[in-house]
């Protein structure tokens, strides 16, 4: 069978909705099977849970008025990157980018764009990998690229990012500058447990090498 390659483009929130849910399925997937070959190789998961979810209709057309733009479907396409979106949540900040070098070397997904919050955090605290991909779904006849958003964090940055992202919902954008503050030294803390728990952890592994050597 001939498949049409399509790129993005359809014409239908049905379709449009189908293709993220299955981009979705796609890397949830992938996600669980690096898991398992982790775990057979290292005898260790680097992924304490994952959270996947498309946004609602009402969610896309807000962003893409914030950007000026016509409600149409080949905005959504084109100008909205994160309508399916993946999050990761990582022990350690090496398994972040370990497991973002893993998605590197999956040779059917294209890398579209990447942002590396933890070398260089918002201006609020916020930390997190972000990665933009293109993962081919096929359907009957045709192959559409669909786009994702991954973001991976360690749980640490998770419950921090939650806070934020309730702190913003309860306020808005009259967020009293006391609470942003506090919220930014809470980001510092996280910051330096997650070095420290890093460091306890590579000592931990440390130890165990030395003596199973004995």
């Amino acid at each position: 069978m001939e498949y049409k390659v399509q790129g993005s483009g359809v014409e239908d929130w049905e379709t449009l909705i189908l293709l993220y849910n299955s981009a979705l399925k796609e890397i949830g997937t992938k996600v669980d099977i690096l898991n398992d070959e982790f775990q057979h190789i290292h005898q260790y998961n680097p992924i304490e849970h994952v959270k996947m979810r498309v946004k609602t209709s009402e969610s896309i057309v807000r962003k893409l008025k914030r950007k000026g733009l016509d409600s149409t479907i080949k905005n959504m396409q084109q100008y909205v990157s994160d309508i399916a979106g993946i999050r990761i949540i990582c022990s350690f900040t090496s398994d972040i980018y370990r497991i973002a070098e893993m998605f590197r070397n999956q040779t059917d997904l294209k890398i579209l764009d990447t942002k590396d919050y933890i070398l260089a955090p918002k201006e609020s605290g916020y930390k997190s990998y972000h990665m933009i991909v293109s993962v081919p779904i096929f359907l009957s006849d045709s192959v559409y690229d669909t786009k994702v958003e991954i973001q991976i964090r360690t749980v640490a940055m998770d419950f921090w990012a939650s806070l934020e992202h309730k702190m913003n919902y309860k306020f808005e954008t009259n967020v009293p500058e006391h609470i942003k503050q506090e919220l930014y030294d809470c980001a510092k803390m996280v910051s330096a447990l997650d070095d420290r728990m890093l460091k306890l952890n590579e000592e931990i592994l440390k130890y165990a090498r030395e003596n199973s050597e004995q």
